[in-house]
């Protein structure tokens, strides 16, 4: 006989969904973590004999699947959850969100609003999230406590802000937090040009340069609404998309965020420069922008990732919900049922992050090797039932609710549904404290 190899970690649920390949699931198998990585996939009888866990965990009628991934947020803006509702995108902007973040905002207050953030993220199973927000030490410290991955936005605005005077400042702040946190196994960088209405063509080309020399992603709002790209076309005389490709931000690095409104030469084009897209369903229908072209894009080849967008324009920091919510909206935009089966929404929020933000070899997917980033969904209740495809039944009928286990690394972040890293009582505390002051002004 064999000595058992020591192992920190056997998972069995019902069913392990790798995610890829695509739809396979796996019954009576079992998940081998140690040193924070899937060591093992293999049938629970022959696990038995082969590994020494130190811990074994028994999780009959859930499943597990790789962690979520929100490619697009804007964290610490759940703490303006609800704050300007019912408005269209240039109205909320420029007349609310603005405004407010120009009186308040700090490094307190992205510090609060993210670790509200944080806590909702990872009980509902997003164990990595794209953040574009001011401020981002505060974001990304607040991260690191949650023990959550971030993939922190180098935000770059032509206008000053309470965080950085100029173009310049920051670039600069930006690429020396990159410095100071570049080797923390949690935290990735991308650079985040807010938007073609708010960047220059100089401070574009400068993004280039960075990302081309430093090999970061370009994380950039993009053809959200029609009035972006009239104002596109009375400055600049092309489309917003049109007006990148010839400062040289497209290519497989450039992570297009929303993409509602794209003719058929933009859609061949992001297809061409092997753009990633980040479709964000909720708030572009809630701010009225419209439905992204997702099923033209697929069958192009573009990869899609799903965003929940910040909370102050959806309101729910809630992959369960895109996933599903994408996967209707295809099939009812193109007439088609079979438009974006689940299998394919699920990828969304998961592998197809990772290759958005250049992960892919380490998170997104149950394969041995890749970090330990797992989720256990309970579909044991009477509203899971029965379970005829498993797959389905996460996209369409379980939700966030259902999570009841998260481990990032291998190690526990959420357990009996309530997250183990933060300090919820007093998160809601600071989050009362903001709104009374919020309302007062």
């Amino acid at each position: 006989m064999h000595t058992p190899i020591p192992a920190d970690l056997r998972l069995d649920p019902q069913w392990i969904i790798p995610v890829e390949p695509a739809l396979q699931v796996l019954e009576a198998h079992a998940l081998i973590v140690r040193d924070g990585r899937i060591f093992d996939i293999l049938p629970d009888h022959e696990a038995d004999s082969r590994y020494q866990p130190a811990e074994h965990r028994r999780l009959p009628g859930h499943a597990i699947i790789p962690g979520l991934i929100n490619l697009h947020t804007h964290a610490a803006m759940a703490l303006l959850r609800g704050y300007a509702d019912d408005r269209s995108l240039m109205d909320w902007l420029q007349n609310h969100i603005w405004p407010t973040e120009k009186r308040w905002l700090s490094p307190d207050f992205v510090a609060d609003g993210t670790r509200l953030a944080c806590l909702e993220m990872l009980e509902g199973g997003i164990t990595c999230f794209n953040d574009m927000y001011l401020f981002p030490e505060a974001s990304i410290e607040v991260a690191i406590e949650a023990r959550q991955r971030i993939v922190s936005g180098l935000i770059v605005l032509d206008f000053p802000t309470a965080w950085a005077a100029d173009t310049d400042a920051y670039l600069q702040q930006g690429l020396a937090l990159r410095d100071r946190w570049r080797e923390h196994p949690l935290v990735n960088f991308c650079l985040a040009p807010h938007a073609p209405y708010s960047v220059s063509d100089r401070s574009f080309e400068k993004v280039a340069t960075y990302s081309d020399q430093l090999d970061l992603p370009i994380h950039c709002h993009c053809h959200e609404t029609l009035d972006e790209i009239t104002q596109s076309l009375q400055q600049h005389g092309v489309r917003p998309l049109e007006r990148l490709r010839r400062l040289g931000l497209l290519g497989p690095q450039f992570i297009a965020v929303h993409s509602v409104h794209l003719n058929n030469e933009e859609q061949a084009m992001l297809a061409e420069q092997g753009v990633s897209v980040a479709h964000c369903p909720s708030s572009n229908l809630k701010l009225a922008s419209g439905i992204a072209p997702v099923t033209a894009l697929q069958a192009q080849g573009v990869t899609i990732g799903l965003g929940t967008d910040g909370a102050a324009s959806n309101n729910r920091l809630d992959l369960w919900q895109e996933m599903r919510l994408a996967a209707l909206l295809a099939k009812g935009a193109s007439g088609q049922a079979d438009a974006l089966p689940a299998y394919q929404a699920l990828a969304m929020a998961t592998i197809n992050g990772a290759r958005a933000l250049g992960m892919d070899a380490q998170i997104g997917s149950l394969v041995i090797g890749k970090q330990a980033d797992l989720v256990a969904v309970d579909l044991s209740g009477p509203e899971n039932q029965p379970c005829f495809d498993p797959i389905a039944q996460l996209v369409y009928s379980a939700g966030r609710e259902h999570v009841s286990a998260v481990w990032i690394a291998g190690r526990a972040v959420v357990d009996g549904h309530r997250c183990q890293t933060l300090d919820r009582d007093a998160i809601l505390a600071r989050s009362h404290y903001w709104r009374e002051r919020l309302q007062r002004h």
